[in-house]
């Protein structure tokens, strides 16, 4: 067996099961050992939509999934995924085939490209160490939740592996072999992905204390929380706390009469006013950024903040706390719980009483906000699309949904079953990444509709995926919502009176464009267009939807108008 063989059956026999890619000569090898082992690769039609799907695969799914690339051009095209994946923190494996020659066309450092996107850099350097190193780069991604970037030199994949009859995954990092200075970008680089677990007694306690003493709670849980919903229920039952997400991890509390789902710029706006009335706002694996807190209007003047994330180095990071924990979200609220079940075995009232849950179930949706419906003239308001869709699509789906100023209408107006229900990659806001998470996201969740919501823009910059779609068979409704231009840009730059020129485009065909890739679609300008979708819901869906929306763009969505005052 070679390094580039061996590679592929070490991760396979550690749980891969799902790699993306675009195969070159540089990772031909690993690929074919990949599925000789029994993962399923997926061939992409761009290397930046392989990343996407890897990414939105880990996400959706809880493994740890593989992007693998050529060396050169297949990694520096793969980038702005894999930028994506390592500012969420995706436990992600990218091989790349790498040619370690100066001189070579397909030269170029890629563990500085790794470094400069927050990714981790590895490498295997020999035949003996291949299968400790491959191993290494597996535990990386899944203990410390981070992209790794193993880097596979020409050179090397095809030496003969020793004897190897299992990984050993435990302990033993990489040898001194993989951290030698005489190549460049060899082995890891310093740690930059934080090692998680139990809280700080003191911090605990702390905690508990801020918790005793608050009247009107409120947890906002993020992507670091996504699977602790048993252990932040229990402890907001203890204190009264009302339950928000970040929009990463809407739909975690799905079905709590206390839910609220997202805050930030998509807060309806009663959860907004009730996350501004809170004495305490506790962040779970959560940024607490501008965009979760609405540039900080949505925390009072009076309110204590606490933070809780497994890297210190996010403490704070994006506005002053009065705590901050460091430790694993699970394993801090249990700790906190069981803190305060001893002072208090009583769940408190906190912030919830009977008239409140009322208010929450009959006005906290987005849709029991009344709104002056603005279609007409040939184009369908989005939020009238988006709440007619949202009856018409089963219960059981995943929605994945791009970048644009058209976002804010799919992300809150369909409703999702559970936090794996959603899949929002906005770590890099990079438009056109879209299609591609849809893809990820329905093979990790097959027995859900996969739904992808696009913008214009979005939608062009990968419709190379759309033949994806189609040869994979997956039965997706894809949802362009159309205003022919960049409407973030439109919105934030015309009313001071610039040119438009660049960001506003001619009219595009996008059901003739799907056609075309042997997709059924249909063009909507009013709520009786959508006849097509109930009567393909109903169907067999043996092709893929697109639905090209014609939408009005009178003015900015809500949450943009929110997102500008912060420019």
């Amino acid at each position: 067996m070679n390094v580039a063989r061996a590679v592929g059956a070490v991760l396979a026999s550690l749980g891969v099961d799902a790699a993306f890619g675009v195969v070159g000569s540089g990772n031909f090898h690993v690929t074919n050992a990949l599925i000789e082992h029994g993962v399923r690769f997926v061939a992409a039609r761009h290397e930046g939509g392989a990343a996407t799907m890897a990414d939105a695969y880990a996400r959706t799914s809880g493994r740890v999934a593989v992007l693998t690339v050529h060396q050169g051009p297949g990694l520096t095209n793969a980038m702005t995924g894999v930028t994506e994946a390592a500012k969420s923190r995706t436990p992600l494996i990218v091989l790349a085939g790498e040619a370690t020659a100066p001189h070579s066309n397909f030269f170029v450092d890629q563990a500085a490209l790794a470094t400069a996107v927050g990714a981790v850099p590895m490498r295997v350097t020999s035949a003996e160490t291949a299968v400790a190193q491959a191993a290494e780069a597996f535990r990386v991604a899944r203990d410390e939740r981070c992209t790794v970037l193993l880097n596979l030199p020409l050179e090397v994949q095809g030496q003969a592996v020793p004897a190897w009859r299992g990984p050993h995954v435990e302990g033993g990092g990489p040898s001194e072999d993989s951290r030698s200075a005489n190549s460049p970008g060899a082995g890891r680089e310093p740690r930059t992905c934080p090692r998680g677990g139990e809280p700080r007694a003191e911090d605990a306690a702390r905690l508990a204390e801020v918790l005793a003493a608050a009247r009107r709670p409120v947890f906002v849980a993020g992507r670091g929380a996504r699977a602790a919903r048993r252990e932040l229920e229990r402890l907001a039952g203890l204190t009264g706390a009302l339950l928000a997400t970040s929009a990463v991890a809407k739909g975690l509390f799905r079905g709590s009469p206390w839910d609220l789902d997202v805050s930030g710029g998509f807060a309806s706006p009663l959860t907004a006013g009730l996350i501004r009335d809170a004495d305490v706002i506790v962040g779970w694996g959560c940024a607490l950024n501008m965009w979760t807190m609405r540039h900080g209007t949505l925390v009072g003047q009076d309110a204590r903040v606490v933070q809780v994330d497994l890297d210190p180095g996010a403490l704070g990071l994006h506005r002053p706390v009065h705590l901050g924990v460091t430790g694993d979200v699970v394993l801090t609220a249990r700790a906190v719980a069981g803190l305060l079940a001893e002072a208090a075995p009583d769940d408190r009232a906190g912030y919830r009483s009977e008239e409140l849950a009322a208010r929450i179930a009959g006005e906290n949706r987005w849709r029991d906000v009344p709104y002056a419906d603005e279609g007409g003239d040939g184009r369908i308001d989005p939020r009238t699309l988006t709440i007619a869709l949202d009856g018409l699509l089963p219960a059981e789906r995943v929605v994945s949904t791009d970048s644009g100023n058209f976002m804010g209408y799919p992300a809150m107006f369909l409703d999702v079953p559970d936090e794996r229900g959603f899949c929002f990659t906005q770590a890099f806001q990079s438009v056109g990444l879209g299609l591609a998470t849809a893809i990820g996201a329905a093979l990790a969740q097959p027995h859900r509709l996969p739904v992808a919501a696009l913008g214009d823009g979005g939608a062009l910059m990968g419709v190379a995926e759309l033949e994806t779609v189609v040869r994979l068979g997956l039965p997706m409704l894809i949802v362009v919502y159309d205003d022919e231009g960049y409407g973030a840009e439109v919105h934030h730059f015309g009313p001071d009176g610039h040119p438009l020129g660049t960001v506003t485009f001619p009219p595009v065909d996008f059901a003739e464009i799907a056609r075309g890739f042997g997709c059924e679609a249909v063009t909507v300008r009013d709520r009786e267009d959508l006849a097509a979708v109930a009567g393909w819901l109903a169907g067999a869906r043996e092709r893929p939807m697109l639905v090209h929306a014609r939408v009005s763009g009178a003015r900015a969505s809500w949450w943009l108008e929110e997102a500008f005052r912060g420019h």
